[in-house]
């Protein structure tokens, strides 16, 4: 659909500096060059894709199109280039789909251990501020959610869905508190989460008020700075639950129907490293949760999430 693939180069150049004249500069060519070149292209898709005005190139709304495409082209085509280069190094860049929650509160505090046992490994992130759902694609590495009834889609089990009402030890140690706790929610979560757990193990007794964030990364964050209670899953809060940055506030575990998994990207197979990279957390969330069940045996933890 091209009629030359330097067409693309120089359209986004003069897209991206607005001019013909800085466009030519750039590409060391004339400014007629640029022009001529750009009209045949503009006259090959039988649309504008410049409007010429006072010395200036501005996009149409079809050039402003195509430029987003141009662009994700390009940066596609320099992101194979860098991992070439960096395979050629003996270095392997491994992409994780995963909630922010989960790497800000699970995979942060243990970003060096993991980069000491996958020292010619760079991590990126695919980050997800609300439910994990979606698609795995394009990335090495996608954790979502499913209901234990749907059918198997390839993934490997991180753990059950296990949750627990937790808070700070502020919170929970205040002697006399003037009010009613504070329930900290995830704006996602369907109905009244408290409201199934028939008593708190804090010393308030007044009538509940509530925080609310999208993002349940910042959920956490608010029970870390003993803003209220806050709905901890398993799989997010287990290192400031050992930490002691956080303590169960009912001695209750909630097991849903829906696990937690690691699934390889479905429009292409699972690279060894990726592989490596699952199962090494795998085995730390699940040396975690044991460590977990000895200090709080009441919870059940191992037998809930296992």
């Amino acid at each position: 659909m091209l009629p030359s693939s330097n067409a693309l180069f120089v359209f986004a150049a003069a897209a991206r500096n607005g001019s013909f004249t800085a466009a030519a500069a750039e590409l060391n060519v004339t400014q007629p060059a640029v022009s001529r070149m750009l009209g045949q292209f503009e006259e090959h898709l039988g649309v504008r894709l410049f409007d010429r005005k006072a010395g200036r190139a501005m996009l149409t709304e079809e050039g402003e199109l195509l430029y987003r495409r141009v662009l994700e082209g390009f940066r596609s085509i320099e992101t194979g280039l860098i991992e070439i280069e960096r395979r050629r190094k003996g270095t392997e860049t491994v992409t994780l789909s995963v909630s922010s929650a989960f790497t800000t509160h699970w995979l942060m505090p243990r970003i060096d251990k993991l980069q000491r046992s996958f020292p010619n490994v760079d991590l990126r992130f695919q980050l997800i501020s609300g439910a994990l759902r979606g698609p795995v694609e394009n990335v090495d590495l996608g954790m979502r959610f499913r209901d234990r009834d749907e059918p198997y889609s390839g993934g490997t089990l991180v753990m059950k869905e296990v949750m627990l009402p937790v808070c700070s030890p502020t919170y929970m140690s205040e002697a006399e508190p003037a009010e009613g706790n504070t329930i900290i929610r995830l704006a996602e979560t369907p109905g009244d989460w408290a409201a199934d757990y028939p008593s708190f193990l804090t010393r308030r007794r007044g009538p509940a008020k509530s925080l609310s964030f999208s993002d349940y990364a910042v959920v956490v964050q608010a029970g870390l700075l003993g803003q209220g209670i806050a709905l901890g899953w398993l799989t997010v809060a287990s290192h400031w639950l050992l930490t002691g940055a956080l303590v169960p506030a009912s001695d209750t575990l909630t097991t849903t129907r829906r696990i937690c998994e690691f699934l390889p990207p479905r429009n292409r197979p699972m690279r060894p490293i990726a592989a490596e990279i699952r199962d090494w957390i795998i085995a730390q969330m699940r040396n975690e949760i044991a460590q977990i069940d000895r200090l709080y045996p009441k919870l059940g933890a191992m037998a809930a999430c296992y």
